[in-house]
């Protein structure tokens, strides 16, 4: 494949280093944010990485001051109830439009339960694109993993995360349900039940000592970490790395997994229509998304997600 000829990406970076792909998320001034291109760049990305004989592993990472910061939905959240220009991430005019207008609407529009679990599990597919990758997936997490971007972090086969950083999934308290649900998978029933009966999150160093990370170094010492996970791996053989990758896999598989994100994808597109839901969609079009997120948190004794700029 010629230079000319390599895919051109909106929301990553994509480059092979020796034995490792790399996909780098980059979208930093959006904390990363997840839009109507990211899973479907994610999922092509990661197949070129299967396809090429010469990698062996892939490395997923974020640019800017953290992994993710959920979906992208500064802009969305506050117009969506006006119906002004750029209501959603996805595109205006494009052929989302029917998902678009299911999912964003105000209370009392018709809602189509199914044209947001057709939309919404697209997203699914291309998170899980890790998941069934051939080639095993190792993610590093500086920052923040929040939200949507936990369905990356956790469809990854090992985590690398900052000792300082932040993962959990705040939207369990109101407007989302993760919609990978691979969250019990990870770390149990019980301690996925604290998290999700909460909104919490968890520090990297806490992550660790839950199981959810196979490391968490010192902030400093992330990248060196992380580099050397990814060295020892690519000295096994491809043969040998998917051999391993299926067969473990198949345990989770049996566990119902797929069964779960129906469920998971369905639920999430309720959560966004109960009263509460409304209640919180009304509210950050009146004050927006990222106060809206504080008043949510705030009892929490969490302020929410700062870092992005509306």
């Amino acid at each position: 494949m010629s230079p000319t000829d390599e895919p051109r990406y909106e929301t990553l970076l994509y480059q092979r280093t020796g034995r490792i792909a790399r996909i780098t998320l980059n979208r930093p001034e959006r904390g990363n944010g997840i839009t109507f291109d990211l899973p479907r760049e994610l999922g092509q990305a990661v197949e070129r990485a299967n396809l090429d004989p010469e990698v062996h592993v892939i490395a997923l990472a974020g640019n800017g001051k953290g992994f993710c910061g959920g979906y992208d939905l500064v802009a969305s959240a506050e117009k969506m109830l006006t119906g002004g220009e750029n209501a959603s991430f996805w595109p205006a005019g494009s052929p989302m439009d029917p998902a678009v207008q299911a999912i964003n609407h105000a209370p009392g529009e018709a809602w189509d339960p199914v044209v947001d679990y057709q939309m919404m599990s697209r997203n699914v597919r291309g998170f899980m694109s890790l998941f069934h990758s051939e080639k095993p997936v190792v993610c590093k997490v500086h920052g923040f993993c929040v939200a949507g971007g936990t369905d990356m972090a956790l469809c990854s086969d090992l985590l690398v995360i900052a000792e300082d950083a932040k993962i959990g999934y705040p939207p369990a308290r109101v407007w989302g349900v993760p919609t990978t649900m691979v969250w019990v998978h990870r770390i149990g029933i019980e301690k996925a039940k604290r998290l999700l009966f909460t909104g919490d999150c968890l520090s990297g160093r806490e992550a660790h000592e839950w199981g959810l990370a196979i490391e968490a170094p010192p902030a400093d010492r992330l990248d060196e970490r992380f580099e050397i996970l990814l060295e020892r791996i690519a000295r096994m053989p491809v043969n040998q790395l998917v051999m391993m990758k299926l067969v473990i896999n198949q345990t989770v598989m049996q566990q119902g997994l797929h069964t779960t994100q129906i469920l998971g994808t369905v639920f999430d597109g309720i959560a966004r229509h109960t009263r509460e839901g409304h209640a919180f969609q009304a509210r950050a079009a009146e004050v927006g998304f990222k106060q809206a997120v504080r008043e949510r948190d705030e009892p929490f004794g969490d302020p929410g997600p700062s870092t992005f700029k509306g």
